[in-house]
């Protein structure tokens, strides 16, 4: 899971279309070619194509489905398992489309390591019949931040933010939405402040920390009224700003930032931009649906597609949320 900036850009590339997939699978699948389907868009496979013991067609194909399975006009061909010079390690060549008439059709060149659990094109990235089932654990254990919905983690969707970020603002409305649409799930906010890029987020996680103490929310009124007074977060302006955001949500601000200055609150913050070092991540915002990585670069109506199709296949089963005012458009 390490180099995770260059496989999240990678995914969003591919979750925006075809155009980048002769150059990298990574990472979002689709289902089998609809009965539907007038003719079957893809070449002649060569049995001589598959002389590799492993992976399996099967196994591929399973990838594949947890990969690009919640978009159901994608469809695919696996033409070629081969082995290749380096002992162990497998080249895989997969045909996709988007099975319309006379659609383009592009491929998709990966290579397997010899454990089965990775694949590699430009970026390594988890690959199985379950690609995502270890960093979903992670986050079951250690993602800990303030939580909307369900207690149950059975579903859970966790969001890397900071305070002091532009984009993570513009995704509140998204995040809400998600709640909404989807009662069974359980929403994280995991703090994950960038001083590099942010100076003033790491304050703004501290008083968080202290915030959280007293209520989920007062937190999230919080969180909405830092995002409010973003402009703000000046190097002379950022103290008073956050106090008087703390006074919004009703509490003394003399008494948060007394505790946001404590070593205890600020390895409260390290420890969750800790839990983002250890998986590469390394960007702002960024949502982890039950452990699959996905950035904020689809329309909303894909975003719940994918939510649904990860939580059908761990097991879950979720009604189809309805479109609502606050979705429409999206």
């Amino acid at each position: 899971m390490k180099n995770m900036k260059s496989a999240v850009l990678l995914t969003a590339l591919l979750l925006q279309g075809f155009t980048v997939l002769a150059q990298a699978p990574s990472l979002q699948p689709s289902a089998p070619v609809p009965q539907s389907a007038p003719a079957d868009p893809f070449p002649p496979v060569n049995p001589k194509n598959f002389m590799a013991a492993t992976p399996t067609t099967q196994t591929v194909n399973s990838f594949l489905v947890a990969l690009w399975g919640y978009d159901p006009a994608r469809v695919w061909r696996i033409e070629a398992i081969q082995k290749t010079q380096a002992p162990g390690v497998s080249r895989v060549v997969v045909m996709v489309s988007d099975g319309t008439p006379n659609a383009t059709i592009q491929s998709v060149i990966f290579y397997v390591t010899p454990d089965g659990n990775h694949a590699i094109s430009n970026v390594v990235v988890p690959f199985g019949a379950q690609p995502y089932a270890d960093l979903r654990k992670v986050m079951q254990d250690r993602a800990d931040g303030p939580a909307r919905g369900a207690a149950d983690k059975s579903l859970l969707l966790v969001e890397f933010a900071n305070l002091q970020c532009p984009k993570c603002k513009e995704v509140q409305a998204t995040m809400d939405n998600l709640v909404q649409d989807f009662p069974q799930a359980r929403v994280v906010f995991q703090d994950l402040p960038l001083v590099d890029i942010n100076p003033a987020s790491f304050q703004a996680a501290a008083y968080a920390v202290c915030v959280a103490k007293q209520s989920n929310t007062a937190f999230f009124t919080y969180v909405q009224a830092v995002f409010d007074t973003q402009a703000a977060l000046t190097p002379q302006g950022t103290v008073q700003t956050l106090n008087n955001d703390v006074t919004k949500v009703g509490l003394d601000p003399a008494a948060i930032a007394s505790c946001a200055a404590t070593q205890a609150t600020k390895d409260a913050v390290n420890a969750s931009v800790k839990l983002a070092e250890d998986e590469g991540i390394d960007q702002t915002p960024i949502l982890v649906v039950n452990g699959r990585i996905v950035p904020f670069t689809s329309s909303y109506e894909t975003l719940k597609q994918i939510v649904i199709h990860q939580a059908e296949l761990d097991g879950i089963h979720v009604p189809v949320p309805a479109p609502h005012m606050t979705t429409l458009g999206k």
